[in-house]
C-alpha cells in the first residue's frame, strides 16, 4: 500500500430494502489500472459512484491518498469521470471542451491553450481542436471526453462503462489506446464494465463483483486460469463445468468420480478437497481424438459424439454429447493440421490434468 492508494474500507450502499453494495473493502493501487467487472445490478457502478461522490455510502469510508473523501463534495474531489454517453458540449469546438475544467480553475490562457494542445496530442487528435463534436465519429468523441477529464490532472479517473456505444472494433481499437494513454499518464483508472474480454485486455487488476461483493480479485490471466469459483469460471470466458465427487487425494492430486470417470486434478489446482465439486475445463483446453486409444498418455478423458460443429474463423466451435446427456464445448484452431469432425462423430475429448480445476458445486 503506497500513500496515493484509493481505499475503500467496509463500504455499504442500500436503497430502501435494497443492498446495492455490501460491506465492501477493497485497495486500489495508485498508478494502476483497475477493472470492476460484473453483470448489470451487482453493485460496480454504484461503487464508481460513491468514489465520484455522486452518491453517499450507507456505512463505512473511502480514503484516497489517506485523505477521507467519503463525504466530500465531487467537484472538491481530485477525482474525474467519464462516461459512456460522452457528455460533450455541442456547442463548443473541440479544443473549447477539453479547456472547459481549466477554465472553470481560472487557469491563464496560454497554459490552458498548451494543456489542451498536449492532451489533444496525447489522444491522437491533434488536428481536431475547431471542430464541433457532432463532426467526429464515436470513437473520437470518447477520446475528446477522456482529454477533457485527463487534462485537469485528477489522481483518479473513473470509466463507466467508457466503450459501450462503439462498435465491435473500434472498441478493440480503443481497448489498447486506453491502455497506452494510462500508462503514458501514469494516473489510477478504475474501469466499471461488463464486457469481460474489455476488463482481462487492459486491465492490470480486475476485480469480479456479483450482488455487491467481491467473488474474487487478481491479475486477469491468474483468475482466467484459476477461477476462484463456478461464477468466476463461467463470467471470465467460457468453462466446462462437470458435476465430480471427491473420492480421495494422493501424491499432489485430488482425485474425482465424475459420472462415472475417475479423474484426477492438482491440488495446487483444487478450491475443494472434499464433497461434491465441479470440474472445470476452458474450451480452448480440450482436444478431441477418433477414439481413447489415440489420446497422449496421461491425459484425462471421455467418451462423446459430436452434435454441433460452428466455425468461427480462427477456431472451430464443437459441441460434444458427453455419455451423461449434457455437452461440452471444444475450441479447436483452424490451423488446418486435422481434419475437422463431423457431426455424428463417436469421439474422445482429453485434456492435461494440468489445465483443470476444481471449484465448489
Amino acid at each position: 500500500m503506497t500513500d496515493q492508494d484509493l481505499c475503500i474500507e467496509n463500504v455499504t450502499k442500500t436503497f430502501g430494502g435494497f443492498t446495492a453494495v455490501d460491506d465492501l473493502t477493497l485497495t486500489i493501487p495508485d498508478g494502476s489500472f483497475f477493472a470492476l467487472l460484473g453483470a448489470s445490478g451487482c453493485g460496480k457502478t454504484t461503487t464508481l459512484r460513491m468514489v465520484a461522490g455522486l452518491e453517499e455510502p450507507t456505512a463505512g469510508r473511502i480514503t484516497l491518498g489517506g485523505l477521507d473523501i467519503t463525504r466530500m463534495r465531487p467537484y472538491k474531489r481530485p477525482v474525474n469521470t467519464v462516461f459512456q454517453s460522452y457528455a460533450l458540449f455541442p456547442h463548443m469546438s473541440v479544443a473549447d471542451n477539453v479547456a472547459f475544467g481549466l477554465r472553470r480553475k481560472g487557469e491563464n490562457r496560454a497554459d490552458t491553450r498548451r494543456k489542451v494542445a498536449e492532451m489533444l496530442d496525447l489522444v491522437q487528435l491533434g488536428q481536431y481542436g475547431s471542430r464541433r463534436p457532432a463532426q467526429l465519429s464515436g470513437g473520437q468523441q470518447q477520446r475528446v471526453a477522456l482529454a477533457r477529464a485527463l487534462v485537469n490532472q485528477p489522481e483518479v479517473l473513473l470509466l463507466d462503462e467508457p466503450l459501450g456505444a462503439l462498435d465491435l472494433k473500434l472498441r478493440r481499437q480503443m481497448q489498447i489506446e486506453l491502455k497506452r494513454i494510462q500508462t503514458e499518464v501514469g494516473i489510477t483508472f478504475v474501469h466499471v464494465t461488463h464486457d469481460q474480454e474489455e476488463a482481462m485486455t487492459m486491465a492490470d487488476t480486475v476485480a469480479v463483483m456479483q450482488a455487491g461483493r467481491i467473488e474474487q480479485l487478481g491479475a486477469p490471466a491468474e483468475m482466467y486460469e484459476f477461477p476462484a469459483s463456478a461464477f468466476v469460471a463461467n463470467f471470465l470466458g467460457q468453462s466446462n463445468l462437470i458435476k465430480a465427487e471427491v473420492t480421495g487425494q494422493a501424491d499432489g492430486h485430488v482425485t474425482v468420480d465424475a459420472h462415472g470417470n475417475r479423474l484426477a486434478v492438482p491440488s495446487a489446482r483444487c478450491r475443494v478437497t472434499s464433497g461434491t465439486a465441479l470440474l472445470g475445463v476452458r474450451p480452448e483446453k480440450l482436444h478431441l481424438a477418433d477414439g481413447l486409444a489415440a489420446v497422449p498418455s496421461g491425459h484425462a478423458a471421455v467418451q462423446g459424439v459430436v452434435t454441433d460443429a460452428s466455425f468461427t474463423g480462427v477456431s472451430t466451435q464443437y459441441l460434444v454429447r458427453a455419455p451423461w446427456g449434457s455437452e461440452l464445448t471444444v475450441f479447436v484452431p483452424n490451423s488446418g493440421i486435422a481434419a475437422p469432425a463431423l457431426p455424428g462423430a463417436q469421439v474422445a475429448v482429453h485434456w492435461s490434468p494440468a489445465h483443470s480445476f476444481l471449484v465448489g458445486s
